[in-house]
């Protein structure tokens, strides 16, 4: 007797339903798992034959099966792993696995079913499901979105060989019109400028204030001229690298003086160069032609934008931290909102006027600088002057 309570606390508390049934399918006895799951009472379904908790077509497979069983008595469904779908009382239907045990009991044979829920397995399968399509579609939107990246990717990388061999062939010929007009402009200018002298030397006897003055303008717009080249001339071995600075030890004093001495005879009437230096040494390690480009045109542009009888202050300094170069003058200042602009190529402050210049002189200068290792300030105020420092540091 208390081992049939314990089956029978056992089956009335199980997790799974079970239901037994006689050899005709007719429902002996039910658990309060499977009334849950099948949503009767014990009361509307002993009795019955199970394939009331059966939808079509299992419905119609249990009578097959009943009838080979009462032919053959070998019942079909002996075994586990079976899913098969039940019906509840409220007509909906669920998964489930079921496993039947054949058992002997008072001389005659029942069948017992064990039913397994499958409901939340297959809804979980069902979301899995859903979830991996989701992410096939997201692969197939993100592959497809990939190739028309890498094929935009390719169209552009051919519009870009292309432009940049479009780019290139125009550099070159742009470096070549350069380089000739360079040339050739230098040959009529020198004769211009030669001209221009003799007529100078030949005028003198006839001591005219005209001839002077015309031959005067003559040699300006020649000096103009030659310093545009020479810009562009500079700009266009800037871009295509062929500057390379050539390092070498020479008296900064003495190249300064020579400057000055050659700064001042282009300097307006009554304009003077004041030239300074500072320190016991005199020697730097440098490029001589690339800084002598700078100071020649710093003290070019102080000259040009200071008018006449004003100084220009040229001063010069060696000590411990390095080597600098101050040009400063009196002239018309830079405008605050141009001064950011100031080393750019091509850029002139909106107060020049009609002063003659290309834009290019302070871009060239700092450039070279930079290509020295150095570095370039300045301060302006308008109509009070502007200061250029450039510096180098001692290594």
């Amino acid at each position: 007797m208390e081992n049939a309570a314990l089956l029978n606390a056992i089956i009335q508390n199980a997790i799974d339903g079970i239901i037994t049934i006689d050899g005709r399918g007719v429902i002996e006895t039910i658990n309060p798992a499977a009334c849950s799951l099948f949503q009767y009472s014990p009361e509307e379904v002993i009795g019955k034959n199970v394939f009331y908790l059966m939808p079509p077509p299992d419905r119609g497979q249990h009578d097959e099966y009943i009838r080979r069983y009462q032919h053959t008595g070998v019942p079909h469904i002996i075994g586990i792993g079976r899913e098969v779908i039940g019906l509840r009382k409220d007509g909906s239907t669920f998964p489930f696995r079921l496993a039947v045990s054949e058992v002997a009991f008072s001389g005659r044979k029942i069948y017992t079913g064990f039913i397994h829920d499958l409901s939340k397995q297959k809804e979980a399968e069902e979301q899995l499901r859903d979830y991996a399509a989701h992410l096939e579609e997201l692969v197939e939107e993100r592959t497809q979105s990939l190739k028309e990246s890498v094929m935009a990717l390719q169209n552009a990388k051919e519009e870009v060989s292309l432009s940049l061999e479009k780019e290139k062939e125009l550099s070159q010929l742009k470096s070549r019109f350069v380089s000739m007009a360079s040339h050739e402009f230098r040959t009529p200018l020198s004769a211009i400028q030669l001209s221009a002298s003799l007529i100078d030397k030949y005028a003198q006897a006839f001591n005219s204030d005209n001839i002077a003055k015309h031959v005067g303008k003559i040699k300006n717009a020649v000096g103009n001229l030659t310093t545009i080249l020479n810009d562009f001339l500079s700009l266009e071995k800037l871009e295509a690298g062929k500057v390379n600075p050539a390092f070498s030890t020479f008296d900064l004093v003495k190249l300064s003086e020579e400057i000055t001495e050659e700064m001042q005879i282009i300097a307006k009437q009554n304009q003077h160069i004041i030239y300074q230096h500072t320190g016991k040494e005199s020697v730097v390690n440098l490029d001589q032609n690339l800084l002598k480009n700078c100071i020649f045109n710093l003290i070019a542009n102080a000259i040009k934008y200071s008018g006449e009888n004003t100084f220009v202050e040229f001063n010069t300094e060696i000590s411990d931290a390095g080597c600098t170069i101050m040009i400063k003058d009196n002239g018309i200042g830079i405008p605050e909102k141009d001064q950011k602009h100031l080393f750019e190529p091509f850029f002139r402050a909106h107060n020049t006027g009609n002063i003659p210049g290309t834009g290019l002189g302070l871009n060239i200068v700092e450039r070279y600088t930079k290509l020295m290792n150095g570095y370039i300030e300045f301060k302006s105020v308008i109509n009070q002057g502007t200061s250029f420092k450039i510096s180098f540091n001692r290594l």
